[in-house]
């Protein structure tokens, strides 16, 4: 069976499904609640590059420093459509430096080939040892996480994982915010950009986060067919916005303004992009962006509203 068949099998049957609906061992509902991933056709080659990729990315993380706030930034692009791979892999290199981070980010990418060397795939389990290996190096009661996560959404089960015909899955809220409680990583900056993922911001909203989303639960993000370099609010967001020396609530407003005017000349429906702040957020952010670099790098890539 291909794995757009299958995906489409399981999301609807999540959607629908009764509290106790199950189908050969595989209940839909704790997926819909927890999320899920599954590959195949995979040989034991691209297994074992894989374990060589993602052992090597953490085994590069560099220690956290006492008396400091360090930030340590994972990004990772979930589906192997290209444009996710360039978005998530120009957000490490924008957020690493924006917030000192260089030399403690992580960056995995969907679509990765069996061979030795490479960005580790940008799956759901990957995506958990990697911030399992971030919350090993840091302090939790002084150091940061930042997290930017592009694919497409959906409207209840959250974030898709897709890999060609080789690998499908779903992160939902439920999941990814308990897979941070339970590793204690407290202060968090979770950037999410995708179609519906205001859908998080009920699940990670607590007085130590920050959630910024692409969209309202309710609504689609743009941009992002295959051959683009950005989505709208990877470009608006961390291609214009967040390489400039302003704070974060400045730069949000940036974005919002520019995919507000891109999406009105194309006659679009708002993607009404989400942000939350918790009561105690800014003990950690502003001493993190009171470091930045005072000067902006050149945006790269073609802009995403001169594109498809």
């Amino acid at each position: 069976m291909r794995i757009k068949t299958i995906l489409a099998a399981m999301v609807g049957a999540a959607v629908l499904a009764g509290p106790s609906s199950s189908q050969n061992g595989f209940d839909n509902r704790l997926a819909a609640d927890n999320g899920w991933s599954m590959e195949q056709s995979r040989s034991a080659a691209w297994h074992f590059a894989q374990h060589r990729r993602l052992s090597g990315a953490i085994a590069a993380l560099q220690p956290q420093r006492p008396g400091i706030v360090d930030a340590y930034v994972v990004s990772i692009g979930l589906d192997s459509d290209p444009v996710f791979g360039r978005e998530a892999g120009e957000a490490q290199k924008v957020l690493a430096r924006r917030y000192g981070a260089v030399g403690r980010s992580i960056f995995l990418a969907a679509g990765a080939g069996p061979e030795a060397i490479g960005a580790p795939q940008g799956s759901p389990p990957n995506l958990a040892t990697a911030l399992a290996a971030v919350a090993a190096k840091m302090n939790p009661k002084e150091d940061v996480l930042v997290l930017f996560a592009t694919t497409h959404g959906d409207p209840r089960l959250g974030l898709v994982y897709r890999d060609g015909n080789n690998a499908v899955g779903m992160i939902a809220p439920k999941k990814l915010a308990s897979l941070l409680d339970d590793l204690k990583i407290e202060r968090r900056l979770i950037i999410l950009s995708a179609c519906y993922s205001g859908v998080f911001v009920p699940a990670l909203n607590s007085e130590q986060s920050v959630v910024v989303t692409a969209a309202s639960w309710q609504r689609t993000s743009f941009g992002c067919a295959p051959g683009n370099d950005w989505t709208f609010f990877g470009d608006a967001f961390i291609n214009n916005a967040m390489r400039k020396p302003q704070p974060l609530e400045k730069a949000n407003d940036e974005a919002r303004s520019l995919i507000a005017l891109w999406e009105a000349g194309r006659g679009l429906v708002p993607s009404d992009p989400q942000i939350f702040i918790g009561t105690k957020a800014r003990a950690w952010l502003e001493p993190l962006e009171a470091r930045m670099p005072k000067t902006e790098t050149p945006k790269v890539g073609r802009a995403a509203n001169e594109t498809s």
